[in-house]
């Protein structure tokens, strides 16, 4: 599998890293999506940036590009991918249906005692599959992302009629992870947009997180819906980018 990766030009090593999930709902996009803004971020962060470019759906549903996102880390984690990372001090990151794998990472690596992971951001995380909380069923003509969407790709990331009914995977829908599934996570920072329908799946999700002993930090930014990001001129975007570095570099200190 392919990962692109971004190394601060002359920085000696042994450098923390960011393992950077594209988003896409599960069905769309490559490394591509997040170049500039991977490339920014090994600048700022003076670490090491790493994105998968993980199988998508339909053609390759759940597991498949979870099963590639951890393939690439183990190969980050170990050495193998020749770019001199401290093991120990290595976070995800993701947005939207990113977000949910980057999550669905931290299960993985846990239940098959590693790699360790010091740190999870969450970003307007895809985490719930039955699409049925309160800002899904009052945001379905919101921009960049609705509920009819949310469903779509579900759909296809699981499996024609396998979102909302019984026995989903909580490596697929983390908010499917009961008390004891989220216990032993690495600590989480999540935002999430205002007006976006994933808003109510990210805030319960860190609720659970809190509730199961997981050191979790929520920010909703105000006025934002779904990619908002892409903005980048827009204050309320530029002060979520810089906080963005501030959190990632007080996870990654030594």
């Amino acid at each position: 599998m392919p990962l692109r990766t971004y190394r601060p030009e002359g920085a000696a090593g042994p450098l923390p890293a960011v393992y950077s999930l594209h988003g896409g709902g599960f069905v769309v996009g490559s490394p591509d999506v997040d170049h500039a803004f991977n490339l920014w971020l090994c600048r700022r962060l003076d670490a090491v940036v790493v994105s998968p470019d993980y199988r998508l759906a339909p053609e390759h549903p759940f597991p498949a590009g979870l099963e590639d996102c951890y393939a690439g880390l183990c190969l980050l984690a170990e050495g193998d991918a020749g770019l001199d990372v401290a093991a120990d001090r290595i976070a995800v990151l993701g947005d939207s249906s990113g977000a949910g794998m980057a999550t669905a990472l931290t299960m993985l690596a846990r239940d098959r005692g590693g790699p360790g992971i010091r740190f999870q951001y969450l970003g307007s995380p895809a985490l719930d599959d039955r699409v049925d909380t309160p800002s899904a069923r009052a945001f379905t003509d919101t921009p960049v992302w609705t509920r009819h969407l949310a469903r779509h790709t579900w759909e296809a990331y699981l499996g024609a009629g396998v979102a909302g009914g019984e026995g989903v995977s909580p490596y697929a829908a983390p908010a499917r992870a009961g008390a004891d599934g989220l216990r032993g996570l690495p600590p989480a920072y999540v935002a999430v947009m205002a007006y976006d329908p994933l808003r109510d799946e990210g805030v319960d999700y860190a609720r659970a997180l809190l509730a199961a002993g997981v050191a979790t930090e929520l920010h909703l930014f105000p006025g934002t819906f779904h990619g908002a990001a892409a903005v980048e001129y827009a204050g309320v975007v530029r002060r979520m980018r810089d906080e963005t570095v501030t959190v990632l570099r007080r996870a990654l200190a030594r």
